[in-house]
């Protein structure tokens, strides 16, 4: 119930305009949101691969409803691509980006496949030359069949580009067995947008039973898995599935979000494992806040205390 009152409040206008507005919410939201500008997200980044850690880096925002918004996200992610090869960080791929389609236009009314496809090229183009990798990121159910047939088309000139599949979606295993082929870089989250009930699973167990089976098939194929969880029982799922089939630490990696279970993603990586941090950055941050808070309740416990230790 807490889940659904939360994602309800992430689409709520007026709950938006009050918790944006508010100096406290703001403060705390630095734990999970690197700030508002690119130069902000550089300096996280920078950190976090000092640590030992990668990074895929957002900016903020979705369903844009004009051309020219669409344009000015792109142009935003090739300057952050050209910061980050410029301080080296994109070698190896150690800093990648992640970028919601509706963000560079798949929404839009007209042309939306057709503009997200050129904004999408031009961030391709600008990681290739930056010598590192893009990840589309996977939105509300609405939007996956047209995400995947942008990712399909681009990948014939980007055949490194990434996806995402969401595990609380009915259609989900069967999205991971057409996309676990060799190259195919699959990023596998729980997702955290609301569904229909014959569209979502609904219970958590059910969430986490299909995460496992997902994670099982990525495994198990030729591809190159990117396992998004905190849970630590299925980190551990994931650690059993390598060893016994034999998958080298470098075939795969573990992904966590920037301010949450820092001491596992450290101990991870301490481990040989590889360890992606994803971090956002930018000033339309509500929506993905909101979305933290409904993933796990010690998350909304965070929030109010650090609030409350402000006043």
């Amino acid at each position: 119930m807490l889940r659904r009152v939360l994602l309800a409040a992430s689409a709520s206008q007026r709950i938006r305009q009050l918790t944006t507005t508010a100096p406290l919410a703001r403060h705390v939201v630095r734990r999970f949101v690197a700030g508002e500008s690119a130069a902000d997200a550089l300096s996280v980044a920078e950190r976090l691969v000092a640590e030992g850690l990668s990074v895929s880096i957002d900016y903020l925002g979705e369903d844009t409803v004009d051309p020219e918004q669409a344009a000015r996200v792109a142009s935003e992610y090739v300057t952050l691509l050209e910061l980050l090869a410029a301080a080296g960080l994109t070698v190896g791929g150690r800093a990648e980006v992640s970028v919601k389609p509706t963000a560079v236009g798949l929404g839009l009314p007209e042309h939306g496949e057709k503009t997200a496809a050129e904004n999408l090229v031009r961030i391709c183009r600008a990681a290739q030359a930056a010598g590192t990798t893009v990840t589309v990121d996977m939105e509300d159910h609405t939007r996956i069949d047209g995400t995947l047939r942008l990712v399909g088309e681009l990948r014939a000139d980007f055949p490194d580009l990434g996806c995402v599949i969401q595990s609380y979606l009915r259609r989900s295993p069967g999205d991971c067995q057409a996309l676990a082929v060799a190259g195919s870089r699959v990023r596998l989250c729980k997702g955290a947008y609301r569904a229909p009930d014959g569209v979502a699973l609904a219970a958590r167990s059910e969430v986490d039973r299909s995460f496992a089976r997902c994670m099982r098939i990525l495994l198990d194929g030729p591809g190159y898995p990117m396992l998004a969880t905190h849970d630590p029982r299925l980190v551990a799922i994931a650690k059993s599935r390598a060893a016994t089939i034999g998958r080298e630490p470098s075939s795969f990696e573990y992904q966590m979000l920037y301010g949450i279970r820092t001491d596992e993603q450290a101990a991870l990586a301490a481990e040989g494992a590889q360890v992606r941090v994803y971090v956002p950055y930018g000033s339309d941050w509500y929506g993905y806040f909101m979305r933290r808070l409904a993933e796990r309740p010690a998350n909304l416990m965070f929030f109010l205390r650090a609030l409350a230790s402000l006043r």
